[in-house]
C-alpha cells in the first residue's frame, strides 16, 4: 500500500517569521493543551482488535493499543515498542522471541505481562472473525507465555515477515480481564497502553483521545489531545475543511478538492507525497458466478482503461496501476500490461466467444459509500467493462461494514476496493490478497502462487523475494481474480498552525496522531 520509503514531492509550507526569536515559534501554554480535529472519511468498523482488519479501525488502533514493535517514521525494520527486545531463536525463522518492557500498566492498573500477549494473539485467531485479522496469523502454530516478560511465537514455517506482522494493529495487546476470549468484546469503551486513551466514542461520528500520562515505550512521549471526526463520504469532509471545522484533513478528500491544493497557499499546509496504497477491482472466482471461468475474467481485463479513469474520475491524483505490488515496492512489475497492453473490445469478444457464454455476460459490481470517488468510479468502469455490448453491470454501493460482509460471504461477482498495506514489505500483497482464503475471499487458489507467497518468507533479506513475487505477479495476471486499477498519491492538509502531517501514514501502517502539533 505504500512505499517501503515514503518520498516527500511537495514540502510543507513553512510560515516564515522575519525578525521573531525562535522561542516565539514554539507552542504556547494555551496552545499546549487545545484539541487538534481530523477528519477523515475511513471508518471504524470495530473498537476490538479482533474483529478489524481496516485502515480506519487500525488508524485508531495505532495510538490507544500497543504492539510488542512498531515502525520508525518511513522505516522498514521494526523496533520494539511493548517488547525492550524481540528475535529469532536460530536460524530457521520459525521460533521468535520478545521480552517485555517493565512498568506498562492497563487502564484499570493492572501490569501487562506475557500471558496477555499470549492471549491477544490466541483470541484472534479463536475468534477468526470473517472482517479479522486472524489470516495475518496463518503461520503461528502456538504462543507460550515463558515467564512474566517473556513470549514466543512458534511458527509452522519459516516467516522473515513475522516480526511486521507483529508491528500491525493485529497486534494490539488487550487486558486480558476485561477482552472476553471467545467473543468480540462490545460497547464503546477501550483498554489500551498506547499514547493515547480514548475518552468518548461515537460511531462514525467522532473519537476523543487524550495522551496517556501511563504509557511505557518507544516513544520519547505523547502528544496533543486529538478529535477524530468520522465523515461518511469526501463531499461531507470537503464541507467541513473547507468550513474550518477540521484542523487536518487526510484520507480523504474527494479529486476534485485534491486536485487544486495549492502548497504556495500561506493558510494551509498541503503535503503530497508517494504511496503503495493500491485499489483493485476483485472477481469472484467461484463456481456458480459468472465470472468463474478464466476467460471471462481475462476478458474483462481486456476491457479496463486505467488512463481513462486515473484522469477523469481521479483529475490525476492517482496513477495507474498494473500489477499486484505497487511501484516503489520490492518486485514490483508490470504483468497486467505485458498480458493486456491496451483496451480492446475484439480481444475480450474473442475470449468470451472461446468461453461459449451468452453476451452480454450478467454480473454484480459492489463498491463501498463514501469511500472517496467509489460511486463515480463505479460508473466510469461499468462504462468500460460494458463497451461493445460484452458485458452487463449491475451496480450497487453499500455501507462499508455491510459492503466487508458481502464481500467476506462471496455475495457479489466483482467489487472495488482499496488496499492499505499492513506493513511496507511486499508480502502484504501476497497472502491477504491472491492467497488461498485470502482476506478478500475471491474464492481464488493457485498451488504454485501459494508455493512462491510461502517460499519468499525464507528470506530476511527481502531482496532476495524479487523472483517469487515477480512469479506471482505473472500468475495473477493470466488468472485475474483481480485487476489493478490505480496507486494512490497521499495528500495530507492542515490549518497553517498545525505541523507534522507529514508523519501520519508513511507506508508503515502506524497513524501517527502524536506527531501533530500546534506551531
Amino acid at each position: 500500500m505504500r512505499s517501503v520509503r515514503m518520498r516527500i514531492l511537495v514540502t510543507l509550507l513553512v510560515l516564515a517569521v522575519v525578525g521573531i526569536g525562535g522561542w516565539q515559534l514554539l507552542p504556547s501554554q494555551e496552545n499546549k493543551n487545545r484539541t487538534i480535529t481530523v477528519g477523515t472519511t475511513d471508518a471504524v468498523t470495530d473498537l476490538d482488535p479482533a474483529g478489524a482488519y481496516d485502515a480506519g479501525s487500525w488508524a485508531l488502533f495505532s495510538n490507544v493499543f500497543q504492539s510488542l514493535l512498531t515502525f520508525d517514521p518511513g522505516g522498514v525494520t521494526p523496533v520494539p515498542d511493548a517488547a525492550r527486545s524481540c528475535a529469532f531463536q536460530g536460524s530457521d525463522l520459525k521460533t521468535y522471541r520478545c521480552v517485555l518492557r517493565s512498568g506498562i500498566t492497563f487502564p484499570g492498573g493492572r501490569r501487562m505481562t506475557a500471558e496477555d500477549v499470549k492471549y491477544s494473539f490466541d483470541r484472534v485467531k479463536k475468534i477468526n472473525s470473517d472482517v479479522g485479522p486472524a489470516s495475518l496469523f496463518a503461520t503461528l502454530g502456538s504462543v507460550t507465555a515463558d515467564d512474566a516478560t517473556t513470549v514466543t511465537f512458534h511458527l509452522t514455517s519459516p516467516d522473515a515477515t513475522w516480526p511486521l506482522k507483529v508491528a500491525t494493529g493485529a497486534g494490539s495487546i488487550v487486558d486480558k480481564d476485561t477482552y472476553p476470549a471467545n467473543a468480540l468484546r462490545t460497547g464503546t469503551s477501550v483498554d489500551g497502553t498506547g499514547p493515547y486513551t480514548l475518552t468518548s466514542y461515537t460511531k462514525d461520528e467522532k473519537a476523543e483521545l487524550a495522551p496517556n500520562g501511563h504509557y511505557v515505550g518507544y516513544l520519547g512521549g505523547t502528544g496533543r489531545p486529538v478529535e477524530l471526526r468520522y465523515y461518511t463520504d469526501s463531499a461531507k469532509l470537503d464541507s467541513a475543511w473547507k468550513a474550518k471545522q477540521v484542523d487536518v484533513a487526510t484520507r480523504t478528500l474527494s479529486p476534485g478538492v485534491l486536485a487544486q491544493l495549492n502548497p504556495s497557499d500561506p493558510n494551509e499546509r498541503v503535503t503530497e507525497s508517494d504511496s503503495s496504497e493500491t485499489r483493485n477491482l476483485y472477481l469472484n472466482t467461484r463456481a456458480g458466478s459468472p465470472l468463474h471461468d478464466v476467460r471471462v475474467r481475462r476478458a474483462m481485463a481486456w476491457l479496463v482503461n486505467r488512463e481513462q479513469l486515473s484522469a477523469t474520475v481521479y483529475q490525476g491524483t492517482v496513477d495507474p496501476l498494473y500489477s499486484l505490488i505497487p511501484t516503489g515496492i520490492t518486485g514490483h512489475a508490470t504483468s497486467f500490461f505485458d498480458d493486456y497492453p491496451t483496451q480492446s473490445v475484439a480481444k475480450a469478444r474473442a475470449l468470451l466467444t472461446q468461453a461459449g457464454v451468452s453476451l452480454p455476460v450478467r454480473f454484480t459490481f459492489g463498491y463501498g459509500i463514501g469511500h472517496g470517488a467509489g460511486a463515480e468510479e463505479a460508473a466510469q468502469l461499468t462504462k468500460q467493462l460494458e463497451a461493445g455490448g460484452l458485458f452487463q453491470v449491475d451496480v450497487k454501493g453499500y455501507e462499508w461494514t455491510d459492503f466487508q460482509k458481502r464481500w467476506a460471504a462471496g455475495k457479489m461477482d466483482a467489487w472495488a476496493v482499496g488496499w492499505v498495506a499492513d506493513y511496507p514489505d511486499p508480502d502484504t500483497f501476497g497472502a491477504a490478497l491472491v492467497g488461498s482464503g485470502s482476506t478478500m475471499s475471491t474464492g481464488y487458489s493457485n498451488k504454485v502462487v501459494d508455493h512462491l507467497i510461502q517460499d519468499s518468507r525464507q528470506y530476511a533479506d527481502r531482496s532476495e523475494t524479487v523472483g517469487d513475487f515477480k512469479g506471482i505477479q505473472a500468475d495473477v495476471a493470466q488468472d485475474v481474480p483481480l485487476i489493478p486499477l490505480w496507486q494512490r498519491k497521499e495528500y495530507v492538509v492542515s490549518t497553517e498552525d498545525v505541523g507534522g502531517g507529514q508523519y501520519l501514514d508513511d507506508g508503515t501502517g502506524v497513524f501517527r496522531l502524536w506527531r501533530l502539533n500546534w506551531i
